[in-house]
């Protein structure tokens, strides 16, 4: 028999929730966002329609609707809904509610859904578990991370499920869930008289960075911090609302590798803006700068090369001064290094270069080394021949002697027509012309 106070208990547990949490949608209609797998003909909804929802992992930011998106899927499927969180939960709970949901079933009952919040928390004995349960369909499994699955999740069971990765909500999702708050006299403010200001409502769409939760809470601290009738919602009001944001950045996870690419990526593109944005992105999220001023370096030589040999003198020099004055005012160091890197003129030619010969090397038949080059400064080398016939390129006219120094015809650096490399092109030139001279390849020693 249900408590005669339950109602009265229900609404005052109602009245002290936040608005995301009053306004989480109650069907799959209400649901903003994510259509590249929950629209219509897309394969989520077409799991639900099928009734063959088995095992799923949401992954992606905060307030994107992973948790309201497996409360909906429960009621979908007509399923029994038990949550848990890997953080507060162990073993023991895991099986409590596993042995409950096969309970359920051999009584004739409902399937279970069961929502694990923050699945990568749990360690491979507590993900394990879970296996025959999921595998035997006693369970449908919804598991939810902001960490890659593909990283943080077992592969038994990142194999044994369907994942979804969740996006931002776009700014006119997050506009249609302030309107509907506003509109809604039942959970929402629409009890409320409030005039929204279109600069306001644009503000907190994009500030929000696609997290419906943080817009709510802000236009709720809004509205209710405002005296007057009606309240007049204007941006200035919507600034002081919303809270100073925690950057989502996880250092030894998809954010830290996610965000070093784009880095890396922007300075190779010569995007100087697109790069300082990243570098500020991974500083504020407490980026190590050791780690920071390494890729700069291996950039400068990797994506610049002798396009710009300065670049490397340049990002060796911030990898000291960082060290030296530490943060925060090595960011500057920093900032100077990565603008001059992206605007430098750009040259893989040199990583091209070693990758190939590395390959030859691992792949193709060692090349001995030419007599007149190997070490003549030992007592016998001279009996052997060693270093015999061999020309000191620095009694030539031109510091070039026309002299075969590999044995093979091989070509591994080309420069580029950009910056330096195009100078240093022409000189190659002319080089590889008078060293062509000494050369008499014979195909039996072709690598």
């Amino acid at each position: 028999m249900s408590s005669l106070f339950e109602k009265a208990e229900a609404k005052n547990f109602d009245r002290i929730r936040p608005l995301a949490a009053r306004m989480r949608p109650r069907t799959l209609e209400e649901f903003a966002g994510q259509r590249h797998f929950l629209g219509e003909g897309k394969l989520l909804r077409r799991l639900i329609q099928a009734d063959r929802l088995n095992s799923v992992l949401f992954y992606g930011p905060p307030g994107t609707g992973k948790t309201t998106l497996a409360q909906l899927l429960a009621r979908e499927c007509r399923s029994r809904f038990e949550q848990l969180n890997a953080v507060t939960s162990g073993v023991k709970e895991l099986r409590e509610v596993l042995q409950k949901a096969k309970d359920e079933i051999a009584v004739g009952g409902r399937r279970t859904l069961l929502f694990i919040d923050e699945i990568h928390r749990f360690n491979k004995s507590q993900q394990d578990a879970l296996l025959p349960d999921v595998e035997n369909g006693v369970v449908i499994l919804v598991g939810a991370t902001t960490s890659n699955p593909f990283f943080a999740v077992n592969s038994a069971l990142v194999s044994r499920s369907q994942i979804f990765q969740f996006q931002p909500l776009s700014p006119e999702d997050v506009k249609g869930l302030i309107r509907r708050a506003l509109a809604d006299k039942s959970v929402g403010l629409g009890a409320i008289p409030v005039n929204i200001h279109d600069e306001a409502l644009d503000f907190l769409a994009e500030v929000s960075d696609g997290d419906a939760r943080r817009a709510l809470n802000a236009l709720e601290i809004g509205v209710l911090s405002s005296k007057e009738r009606p309240v007049e919602f204007t941006q200035e009001l919507a600034a002081e609302s919303v809270q100073r944001k925690a950057v989502q950045y996880d250092r030894d996870g998809d954010s830290h590798y996610d965000a070093a690419s784009a880095l890396i990526k922007s300075i190779r593109g010569s995007d100087p803006d697109a790069a300082l944005y990243w570098l500020a992105r991974m500083l504020e999220g407490g980026e190590d700068v050791r780690f920071l001023t390494r890729r700069l370096v291996i950039s400068a030589s990797e994506d610049i090369g002798n396009a710009d040999p300065q670049a490397l003198s340049l990002a060796v020099a911030a990898m000291q001064a960082c060290e030296f004055i530490g943060l925060p005012e090595c960011q500057l160091t920093l900032s100077q290094t990565v603008a001059y890197l992206a605007c430098a003129p750009k040259s893989n030619a040199a990583t091209l270069a070693i990758g190939e010969a590395l390959s030859d090397v691992r792949e193709g038949r060692l090349i001995p080394v030419p007599v007149h080059l190997k070490d003549a400064h030992y007592q016998g080398a001279k009996a052997l021949g060693h270093g015999a016939d061999y020309q000191y390129a620095h009694n030539a006219e031109d510091g070039v002697a026309a002299q075969d120094y590999l044995g093979i015809d091989r070509e591994y650096y080309r420069p580029v027509p950009r910056g330096f490399e195009a100078e240093l092109q022409q000189r190659l030139e002319k080089i590889r012309a008078k060293l062509r001279t000494a050369k008499s390849p014979s195909p039996d020693q072709e690598p």
